[in-house]
């Protein structure tokens, strides 16, 4: 990794941290001040697919990152099973890559997309996502900075976790946490497992055109039931 790149970055990182707004969101203002791109985001994810939104750039970007929950598919998500970036420089013409992802996403007007994993060491934590509202690739030099950045995406991640500043309050806050208590709810009630509750909350969500979050949060407040299917 270019040591110089990686002090610049770094430097620039450093300068917008006063702020107060978390390590994680200023990486995110970083990236789409820097790297040409209109919408970023750091997503935590696990080997179950259970998910949590840690930073986003405006409410574009956490909406197409909620739809990559919802329909279990899309560059993110296979960042992050593969370990390696994933680089769509026209979402269109991947359509049936993730046909589900793709149908819901580009009336929205994105165009591009590139995520990359974040690790420490041999531990997957989640991905750094890129958005673009046009076509076309990364050059060279932003994919060498959006590889450095996914690397400090990493070091703002575990930063906020341990509570260190600059992190605010909100950032410790768990954006899908009413999917899973909606999700324990399910299993509970269908007498399904939790990997079965989820799926039917995604379905839910995605034949009715509704985002997951809020889907999920008509089940906690006992405004919505899911019934079992017929045997």
């Amino acid at each position: 990794m270019d040591g110089r790149r990686r002090e610049r970055l770094w430097r620039l990182l450093s300068e917008r941290a006063p702020g107060g707004s978390g390590w994680a969101g200023v990486v995110v203002a970083l990236v789409v001040a820097e790297l040409g791109v209109e919408g970023a985001a750091i997503t935590v994810r696990t080997a179950s697919r259970v998910q949590d939104l840690a930073a986003a750039s405006d409410d574009w970007t956490a909406a197409l990152e909620e739809l990559q929950y919802t329909v279990g598919e899309g560059p993110g998500v296979e960042a992050f099973e593969t370990g390696g970036p994933v680089l769509v420089e026209d979402l269109r013409a991947d359509h049936d890559r993730w046909p589900g992802l793709t149908d819901s996403a580009l009336p929205s007007g994105v165009a591009a997309a590139f995520a990359f994993p974040m690790q420490a060491g041999a531990i997957r934590l989640g991905t750094l996502s890129l958005y673009r509202r046009q076509t076309g690739e990364l050059s060279a030099d932003e994919l060498a900075d959006a590889l450095v950045l996914a690397d400090l995406a990493t070091t703002a991640l575990l930063t906020d976790s341990s509570g260190a500043e600059p992190a605010s309050a909100e950032a410790h806050e768990g954006y899908y946490d009413d999917v899973n208590v909606a999700t324990g709810m399910l299993a509970t009630e269908l007498r399904v497992s939790l990997e079965d509750a989820l799926l039917r909350l995604r379905a839910h969500a995605f034949s009715n055109h509704l985002p997951l979050t809020e889907v999920a949060r008509a089940i906690v407040l006992r405004q919505l039931r899911l019934d079992a299917p017929p045997d």
